[in-house]
């Protein structure tokens, strides 16, 4: 029997401090790796957060720059001197004798009746002035204002209306356009040369109500005839289905303008608007005997009142 000699193969191992080595030097690569894209994120971090450092202390250097914002003026309500623009009820007309002014009589100037004036002021006879006109309507108060502002007063008065709507037909009456344009423009002028005098509106005076009083008194229908706000008194006593609408389109007017003196004082700084004179419910001894449509001094003596309450309200609200 003849043996043959087997060849065997032997497959060569890494000595085990070779891998041992290699493994090592692998970790210590994915190490570096981290390591440098952690710095990498540090430096990027630490740019970031220098740049909106540096923003924040513009931006504080740039605040501490600004000047600080003016406070908001507060209402006095004891002003030491008034001034009156408006219509014949701030003139006192029909309430001292027949068909003439009494402004004497006037319930925001006049010396002859508890007046704003004579409530508020220590020497209402030297810091008054009446530059309402009989007559006048909202676009006669520019020059009105103008007039009162040459003697810097503290408040301004404001009562001013009834006879855009008293006219001798409804289409005669001032557009609501118009009277908001004169007011807002007159407003805007005395604040441009006064800017802190005080402005008290006093709505318009509800007209159909006056009507709706007087009009079963055959003496007040006989006086209305001469021709007194003829757009709402005239044929006083007629309930015809044109003189109700007429009368309505007036009511709504004047709710109109006093809906524009409402929106336009509040739009300027220490200006009030009053609805209480609108509100009001005037009594007959509280009308002229003459005309039965303007205050009597008793009339004039509430509306002064209805006023005090109002520029003497200490606190905000409407």
């Amino acid at each position: 029997m003849t043996y043959r000699r087997s060849r065997i193969h032997i497959i060569a191992r890494p000595e085990r401090g070779t891998a041992v080595r290699d493994h090592a030097q692998s970790t210590r690569l994915r190490r570096s790796t981290a390591a440098t894209a952690l710095l990498a994120c540090a430096a990027l971090l630490a740019g970031c957060t220098s740049d909106s450092g540096e923003a924040g202390a513009r931006s504080a250097r740039s605040g501490a720059n600004r000047p600080a914002a003016k406070p908001t003026p507060t209402w006095d309500p004891r002003p030491s001197s008034i001034a009156s623009v408006g219509d014949s009820i701030s003139r006192g007309f029909d309430a001292c004798s027949v068909l003439s002014d009494c402004p004497e009589a006037s319930w925001s100037t006049g010396m002859d009746v508890d007046s704003l004036a004579r409530q508020l002021l220590p020497n209402p006879q030297r810091r008054t002035w009446n530059y309402a006109k009989t007559g006048a309507v909202m676009a006669d108060l520019p020059a009105q204002i103008s007039a009162a502002t040459a003697k810097r007063p503290e408040l301004v008065t404001v009562l001013i209306g009834a006879n855009d709507a008293c006219q001798d037909t409804v289409a005669q009456m001032t557009p609501v356009a118009d009277f908001r344009a004169d007011f807002a423009a007159s407003l805007s002028a005395l604040r441009r040369t006064l800017p802190k005098t005080q402005v008290y509106v006093a709505s318009v005076p509800d007209l159909k109500r006056l009507w709706s009083e007087g009009r079963k008194d055959a003496v007040r229908r006989q006086v209305w005839k001469l021709g007194i706000c003829p757009s709402m008194l005239r044929d006083a006593q007629s309930t015809h289905e044109r003189a109700n609408e007429r009368r309505d389109q007036v009511h709504q007017r004047v709710r109109d303008y006093n809906q524009v003196l409402r929106e336009e004082c509040a739009k300027v700084v220490l200006c009030r608007y009053d609805k209480a004179v609108h509100d009001y419910r005037f009594t007959s001894d509280e009308l002229s005997k003459w005309d039965w449509f303007h205050p009597s001094k008793e009339g004039q003596q509430k509306l002064a009142a209805l006023a005090y309450t109002e520029i003497t309200r200490r606190d905000g609200s409407a």
